[in-house]
């Protein structure tokens, strides 16, 4: 505790990074009150007592909104079309020769893919807006009085707008706060609901059967599972790598520097599960869009809780693991950096053989990457199937879990980096705070 109170006041005694902290809890203050204002023309009492959102698809968008989804918010869209645009983006850059050239310019290809990736967004959030308002709003009993044109019109600009404004306090935040704006906008809509699900599961264990000691029992269990992710989150295979001696001035010829390349577990992040859980509900989404009743296999595929769904959208997360850590993680462009600078494996030759190598090791160990985090993506699942309520088993893993775990390394790490740039000491009193690289969504920071 002394420890922690002395790491407390280093970060008050810090102005930069004081600032920025404040910077970033006035940026997510204004997301959060955002998310509560609802749409002009919606009868909010309507909307609450319909219960929009209260599983399914539905209740993923509503976790990643923070309830703003169900409320019908000018927020109702969150961050989700600019994450839809920036995948579009990083699947363009494989197919696309232009694009692939702009990823290589630095800072100003940078800029003109974020540009597109905006205008890209807008265009989506154009689509998904009259989309929400027609299957989720309008479909609600006494929810919209007037559905004129102009309601129409005003809401799909206001909804667009919202979600445009979001997209700016992000990026706000990552350039002048603390930690990955997008990602701590979508981690604080999953943490906004947690406190809610943790009272209805509180309640209904003190009413139902378990008591207090199944409550403690759950409690220890998410501990335990929240420990294993963060052991997926920050696992690393240390190749080691050895640079050339180099003469360096007066003082002659250096001693050759040895390092490592640490090539993440799971090297894909969250996306697996984000692709998967989106392959999942599209025939079943399909169905209603034609207007046909759907069969008991696609009320199957669209149970959450039932085997088939579970062992499918395991299958799929192991191979979307595989096709994401293909596309992101270059043994190929990395083996031509360390031959570029000097640097060789121990006992492999440069070049082609040390790609080889990589992505041998790469191979490997993208397979229990793989398995576990289609382990953690069902384990809701699991949770509900022991009796546990769906909105605080939400919590127990998914995309919801990885995501928070990836959020608070990420920033505990910039933290971290300010303490030590200062020279105090770190959060932690061995070693140090490994964030993402990139941030909790699998997309660049």
């Amino acid at each position: 505790m002394k420890n922690f109170i002395a790491t407390l006041q280093h970060i008050w005694k810090i102005e930069d990074l004081r600032k920025r902290i404040f910077l970033t809890l006035a940026l997510i203050l204004i997301y959060r009150i955002g998310s509560f204002v609802i749409l002009p023309g919606i009868n909010a009492d309507a909307m609450a007592s319909a219960n929009v959102g209260g599983g399914g698809l539905g209740e993923i968008l509503a976790l990643f909104t923070g309830g703003a989804f169900s409320r019908a918010s000018v927020f109702a869209l969150g961050i989700m079309p600019y994450i839809s645009a920036s995948i579009i983006m990083q699947l363009l850059g494989i197919a696309i020769p232009s694009i692939q050239k702009l990823q290589k310019e630095g800072e100003s290809g940078r800029q003109k893919i974020n540009q597109t990736t905006r205008f890209l967004t807008i265009a989506i959030t154009a689509v998904q807006a009259p989309s929400y308002l027609g299957s989720t709003v309008v479909n609600v009993p006494g929810a919209v009085a007037n559905p004129s044109v102009f309601w129409w019109v005003s809401s799909i600009t206001i909804l667009t707008a919202g979600t445009l404004f979001i997209m700016w306090l992000g990026e706000r935040i990552t350039e002048k706060g603390i930690g990955n704006g997008i990602s701590l906008i979508i981690m604080i809509g999953i943490i906004a609901r947690l406190p809610a699900a943790f009272i209805q599961e509180f309640v209904g264990r003190i009413d139902g059967a378990g008591g207090m000691v199944m409550l403690l029992v759950e409690i220890v269990l998410l501990l335990l599972i929240i420990g294993f992710t963060v052991a997926l989150v920050q696992a690393v295979r240390r190749v080691p790598v050895q640079y050339a001696k180099r003469i360096s001035g007066i003082q002659g010829m250096g001693s050759g520097a040895r390092q490592f390349i640490p090539l993440k577990v799971n090297a894909a992040g969250v996306m697996p599960i984000i692709f998967a859980q989106a392959i999942m509900f599209v025939p079943l989404y399909l169905a209603q869009a034609v207007n046909e009743e759907p069969g008991s296999f696609l009320i199957a595929l669209g149970d959450i809780g039932g085997l088939y769904y579970n062992i499918l959208f395991a299958v799929v997360i192991i191979l979307f693991t595989y096709f994401y850590t293909a596309i992101t993680v270059n043994p190929t462009q990395m083996a031509d950096d360390l031959k570029r600078n000097g640097g060789f494996v121990p006992g492999i030759k440069p070049g082609k053989s040390t790609s080889e190598f990589l992505d041998t090791i790469i191979s490997r160990i993208t397979l229990p990457g793989a398995v576990f985090t289609a382990f953690i993506a069902i384990i809701p699942s699991i949770a509900m199937a022991a009796g546990i309520k769906q909105g605080f088993a939400i919590f127990y893993g998914g995309t919801s879990l990885l995501i928070i775990v990836g959020v608070v390394l990420d920033t505990l790490q910039q933290i971290e980096s300010h303490l030590l740039m200062r020279h105090y000491d770190g959060l932690m009193k061995s070693g140090k705070v490994r964030g993402r690289s990139t941030s909790a969504v699998g997309m660049a920071g």
